[in-house]
């Protein structure tokens, strides 16, 4: 299981307040539980790990057929509809292998379309769509490129057979598409949103046929979705020990949360975390800001403001505590590179200590670090990860007193940007 290590913590907030806020977490966990409860419009999230046999099943046959087909997926989404997906294939592959699925539609910049068109010509491909409306700009933009592309290089007909439609059940310019040209469809559900949507068909899809095993990564979210589905136990609920920790270390006027990694595939997972918290969070000027780093090599450029900036930060640590330790430092007769004390000691090794240090400077300088121990990256430990800070950042947002499923302030930019490019109606 994966652990929450609070050890470097107790110097910053109060024990007894910490433990004065359980009862209101747990309180708040209750709710989120309950299907009839305050935000049930909302949860579907919640109960979904132990809901997901039948359609793993519909996805891996849909997959399999799509494979004989097609060799790349091109992932057509933004937001949640890209991040979840993306950050673990992105923390399950290795890092040269050739990508099976490519990401599209999470930015309007033409070089990266006219790159990845360029990049497909010779391709055998297919496309999955992700919207609940059909309507987002960027995602609809790319498809509608993308889809002529496809149907250019293998005709209509096999184009409709490569398009897989993940939206809404039953409304949306998507699913009239959808069923007009007899696509393979997956239903995005109603009470889920975007950023919580990664064990939905929305992540599912796209790292199933990355080659990933989906069930896997399901078992491990429900693994963490019973450690909080006892109400009265708060020293298994790790998802309320986070949040309420997140909550007082604001109070000390920590209002910025880095979320540190030493493992480059991690990467995304910070950026998806990044859109999970902000979205939630960040409403009627409250919220703490979610900023990531990649150790040690911003160290080396954001390393000096973290030691000695402003005191308004503090960090969460995913540490993989299974080490692979396959590549070792020799011993050279010359030593002119000053490396010889390393001798016999992993790259591994070295990485782990720059953690330690790294954390023990920080703390030292009135940096909080919160260290979240992962036995190993797969796809079970990352389905419990998932879910631990889905929880928890539900709670968190309810304890700060906003509304954690909605994004009013997401509609401003859109608003504006349609107005200048002149749609009907705006």
């Amino acid at each position: 299981m994966i652990k929450l290590n609070t050890s470097f913590l107790w110097n910053f907030i109060n024990k007894e307040n910490f433990t004065n806020l359980a009862d209101k977490a747990l309180e708040i966990n209750a709710d989120l539980n309950n299907p009839a409860g305050t935000y049930k419009d909302f949860t579907g999230w919640v109960q979904l790990p132990f809901k997901s046999e039948k359609i793993i099943e519909k996805i891996n046959e849909a997959v399999s057929e799509l494979k004989k087909r097609a060799d790349i997926l091109v992932s057509i989404g933004i937001g949640g509809s890209y991040l979840g997906a993306k950050a673990v294939i992105s923390a399950l592959t290795p890092e040269f292998a050739t990508p099976k699925v490519i990401f599209a539609g999470m930015n309007l910049s033409e070089n990266y379309l006219l790159q990845l068109v360029d990049y497909l010509k010779d391709k055998d491909f297919a496309l999955c769509v992700i919207s609940k409306s059909g309507t987002t700009t960027e995602p609809a933009v790319t498809f509608r490129i993308l889809k002529e592309l496809l149907i250019k290089k293998v005709g209509e007909e096999e184009a409709n057979r490569r398009i897989v439609a993940i939206t809404d059940r039953e409304k949306g310019a998507l699913v009239k598409m959808a069923d007009k040209y007899g696509y393979t469809k997956f239903e995005i559900p109603a009470n889920i949103g975007g950023r919580f949507s990664v064990l939905t068909p929305v992540g599912l899809f796209p790292i199933a046929f990355a080659g990933f095993d989906i069930k896997k990564l399901v078992e491990g979210a429900a693994e963490m979705a019973k450690r909080s589905s006892d109400e009265t136990n708060f020293d298994e609920n790790i998802s309320a020990q986070y949040a309420i920790i997140r909550n007082l270390l604001l109070q000390k006027g920590k209002n910025i949360e880095i979320m540190v990694n030493y493992n480059s595939r991690l990467h995304y997972f910070a950026e998806w975390w990044k859109q999970l918290f902000g979205e939630s969070e960040g409403k009627e000027n409250k919220g703490i800001f979610p900023a990531s780093v990649d150790f040690t090599t911003d160290l080396h450029s954001l390393g000096q403001y973290i030691q000695e900036g402003q005191r308004i930060l503090f960090e969460t640590v995913l540490n993989i505590t299974q080490k692979p330790e396959k590549l070792f430092i020799r011993e050279e007769e010359e030593n002119l590179d000053n490396l010889n004390y390393l001798t016999g000691k992993s790259v591994e090794h070295i990485n782990s200590k720059a953690m330690e240090g790294t954390i023990n400077a920080h703390v030292s300088g009135n940096v909080p670090n919160i260290v979240i121990d992962i036995p190993e990256l797969n796809e079970y430990y990352l389905g419990q990860l998932i879910y631990f800070f889905e929880k928890a950042c539900g709670i968190s947002a309810i304890l700060l007193g906003v509304h954690p499923f909605n994004q009013p302030g997401v509609e401003a930019y859109k608003k504006n940007m349609f107005r200048l490019l002149g749609k009907p109606g705006v």
